[in-house]
């Protein structure tokens, strides 16, 4: 395969290549790279080229660099200049090329800061979306693409707990960068934002892991508890659907015919920064967990169950006839069969940010210096509205993990479909407001 921008078979980020640097170099320079020996590097490159963007149906990796900007520009060219230049960097790196050819005089502004240089690729996938101040913000239509504005991207209701801090929370544009080293992740992220100079500029950034876990489990969060294990079929899964997950991965995540052209075969994101009382969760009696989650801490089983992929069976009852999984636990709150089917794909990371002053919002109330850490929920789905704003204004009121969780962050974005080598990303949707 060739790189469309003419570099030839891509060189890893050890290859220095000798053309000039900068927005408008990376977004359509050219000349042959020298061909590179074949090394264990490029086994671990994720498709960026395709029907869908990287970063959601790919295998998760453990780390990722989540970043929101507040668009400047004053015209939609300008915007369309730096997706040019972000779509050709983020196909480079994800190849485990620096952002620009470099080569660049020292008097001038590197097109790479090097901190990935000699690094693997990582599996690093680079994620696009685009927020509702694309379209309209403050009432004002400011790049003519109001009329492009999906119907499913609407502004997140103000659900009961939030405490949001704006610091957190929206943005016009995102990026994610996964990848299973984070160096390589922040620095793709860093690239970008030296890219969208003048044009956007960074609103908040979130950082994220995972643990190393085993091929075919389910990592645990840093409640201990293993996360995902609802998630719908994956193709990367050979899990069968289920009466808890009663749709596949495909019809549950990507836009179909009902949503407008530039969003076929795309899905949108919702991105919820949770900070969990893990002081209060760690004081807190092992039984007494398993009832707040509804499955036993160590198998990932539902209560009452042996195997991680049992079914919930929320019917089932007790002796005394109450529900084995009780109505506030969390499992049942998130099920298909709780919310009139409706279903996302998880696709979340544990954060820990140090420490911070702050009060617990429930008992044994007192204030102090405690973990500044959580969940950084990030979930996929064709419609937020019949998916979760549907399924978390039950849980916001009723889930028993509330009182361990608060939710300080959130956003919703249209991620497009896939790009297609020679375009860039989000091009169907700027050429159809032309």
């Amino acid at each position: 395969m060739t790189c469309p921008f003419g570099h030839g078979k891509p060189p890893s980020r050890r290859a220095f290549l000798g053309a000039a640097g900068g927005l408008v170099a990376v977004a359509g320079s050219s000349g042959a790279a020298p061909p590179v020996a074949k090394t264990l590097a490029q086994s671990a490159i994720e498709p960026f080229w395709g029907p869908h963007q990287g970063g959601i149906a790919t295998h998760q990796q453990t780390h990722t660099y989540f970043a929101t900007f507040d668009l400047l520009a004053s015209q939609r060219a300008q915007i369309v200049t730096m997706l040019r230049a972000w779509t050709a960097a983020a196909a480079r790196m994800s190849t485990g090329q620096t952002a620009g050819p470099l080569g660049a005089e020292p008097a001038k502004i590197a097109p790479d800061g090097g901190a990935a240089i000699g690094l693997s690729p990582a599996r690093l996938t680079i994620t696009f979306g685009f927020g509702a101040g694309l379209f309209v913000k403050d009432g004002q239509d400011r790049y003519g693409l109001a009329a492009q504005r999906p119907a499913s991207l609407v502004d997140l209701p103000k659900f009961h707990g939030d405490q949001l801090e704006p610091a957190r929370t929206g943005g016009d544009l995102s990026v994610q960068a996964c990848a299973d080293d984070p160096q390589v992740a922040f620095h793709a992220v860093r690239e970008l934002v030296r890219l969208a100079y003048g044009v956007a500029q960074l609103r908040w950034a979130q950082s994220g892991f995972l643990p190393s876990t085993p091929p075919g489990e389910t990592p645990r969060n840093l409640m201990g508890f293993r996360d995902g294990t609802n998630n719908p079929p994956h193709s990367l899964s050979d899990r069968p659907a289920t009466a808890d997950l009663p749709r596949a991965f495909d019809r549950v995540v990507w836009v179909g015919e009902a949503g407008p052209e530039w969003m076929r075969g795309g899905s949108y994101l919702v991105a919820r920064r949770i900070r969990i009382a893990l002081e209060h969760w760690d004081r807190t009696e092992l039984d007494f967990q398993e009832e707040v989650i509804g499955r036993h801490k160590y198998s990932g089983a539902p209560l009452g169950m042996t195997g991680e992929l049992d079914d919930l069976g929320l019917e089932r009852e007790d002796g005394e006839g109450n529900p084995v999984i009780g109505e506030t636990a969390h499992v049942r709150l998130g099920s298909a069969l709780a919310n009139d089917g409706a279903q996302m794909f998880r696709r979340a990371y544990s954060y820990n940010d140090g420490a911070s002053f702050t009060a617990e919002r429930w008992p044994p109330w007192r204030q102090g210096m405690m973990y500044d850490s959580g969940l950084f929920f990030l979930c996929y789905q064709t419609d937020p509205r019949t998916s979760f704003i549907r399924m978390f204004e039950r849980m916001a009121r009723f889930d028993a993990l509330n009182q361990y969780t608060t939710h300080n962050g959130s956003a919703l974005f249209a991620c497009p479909g896939g790009i297609d080598e020679g375009t860039y990303i989000g091009q169907r949707l700027f050429e159809t407001a032309l």
